[in-house]
């Protein structure tokens, strides 16, 4: 075995083993890489600006982008309150028994069939009156104090991933490339050009992947979005807007969003009952996603994966699925991007082994 193949193999386990250590890390860094790359061209068109005779300063700059961020995602949560507000509302003025005999009710059909052809030889109600009673097993065997405990620890946990993210995702915008040449400065000679060009078409083909994401959500959120206004769902536009974002999560996402649709709009009907009303209301909510998902499968998912990562849709389909079964949906999440760096690192290390006579040493 050849000393390169070595250097590689030990280098590639060195770096299995530190990602894996320090999985939070590698994971702020991931996000903060995304924003950055996603931030810099808002940054460089800042920085071109002239004030009274001068360009504003880096520091300005970066300030500013991460402000257009901020306002982003408080005009989702604002787009929000209202939503949450009505859901709040109508549990505060749900009737329980109301809401279990209208919800229960079609299971009542099923109560009487089973009975009459005497397939059972329990008394009506038997099946709604065990689904009640486990309902209120099951929120009286809550632990509130751990539930509570754990939502401590998460907001802690969530907001030092802010402070993390965001001081990385600051320093990657304000260094001018400091990082990279730092980087490249510590490769041995001989692998510089085999390195130069996996950097190159990792940073092509992971730009083309999210300037893909952003069209794809964009597309998502016009088919819902108008889909559900004409069909007369209210809050259409906040399920829409959250069946782009569950679109990120490959393959569940579409599913996410219809659920989330269903239960706004049965919610903010004013009935819960399986009435005829009901079942049209989800049949609206379901054409729309329905044609979301076709539009999604057929044409967003194959332009975006095939053209951007440069990946066949099965081979897709298998990574992503290795990426839920390593990390549940941050993995399905960065299934793609991670392959997409590990297949281009191996084909231009592979590449490097058949063309350069030095690694052959």
């Amino acid at each position: 075995m050849n000393r390169s193949l070595v250097f590689f193999l030990v280098l590639a386990v060195l770096l299995g083993v530190l990602i894996w250590y320090f999985s939070n890390i590698f994971f702020y860094i991931t996000i903060s890489i995304v924003l950055a790359t996603v931030l810099r061209p808002l940054t460089n068109q800042v920085l071109r600006i002239q004030v009274f005779g001068g360009h504003p300063p880096r520091f300005f700059a970066i300030i500013f982008s991460f402000i257009v961020v901020l306002l982003i995602i408080s005009s989702f949560i604002i787009l929000f309150i209202p939503l949450i507000s009505d859901q709040v509302e109508v549990i505060s003025n749900l009737d329980f028994d109301k809401f279990f005999d209208g919800v229960l009710n079609p299971l009542k059909g099923l109560e009487n069939f089973l009975i009459k052809n005497e397939l059972v030889h329990d008394q009506p109600g038997f099946i709604v009156n065990s689904i009640k009673s486990s309902s209120f097993e099951l929120i009286t065997n809550i632990n509130f104090t751990q539930v509570i405990n754990d939502l401590i620890s998460f907001t802690g946990s969530f907001f030092i991933g802010i402070l993390a993210v965001t001081f990385i995702t600051f320093f990657l915008l304000y260094e001018k490339g400091i990082l990279r040449r730092q980087l490249i400065s510590i490769i041995p000679n001989q692998y510089f050009e085999v390195f130069i060009a996996a950097l190159y078409k990792v940073e092509r083909l992971l730009s083309n992947y999210l300037l893909g994401l952003l069209f794809q959500m964009t597309a998502i959120f016009s088919i819902a979005s108008v889909g559900l206004s004409i069909l007369g769902i209210n809050y259409a536009l906040t399920i829409a807007v959250f069946a782009a974002v569950a679109n990120l999560i490959p393959y569940l996402g579409p599913i996410l969003g219809a659920v989330f649709g269903i239960i706004v709009g049965i919610s903010t009907s004013g009935s819960f009952a399986l009435t005829n009303e009901t079942i049209f209301l989800i049949l609206k909510i379901v054409s729309v996603f329905a044609v979301v998902q076709a539009t999604d499968n057929l044409v967003l998912q194959p332009l975006i994966f095939s053209k951007s990562v440069k990946a066949h849709p099965l081979e897709i389909f298998v990574i992503i699925f290795v990426g839920a079964a390593i990390a549940q949906i941050p993995g399905m999440i960065a299934a793609i991007p991670a392959y997409t760096v590990l297949k281009v690192s191996i084909t231009e290390a592979y590449a490097g082994f058949r063309k350069y006579q030095v690694f052959k040493k």
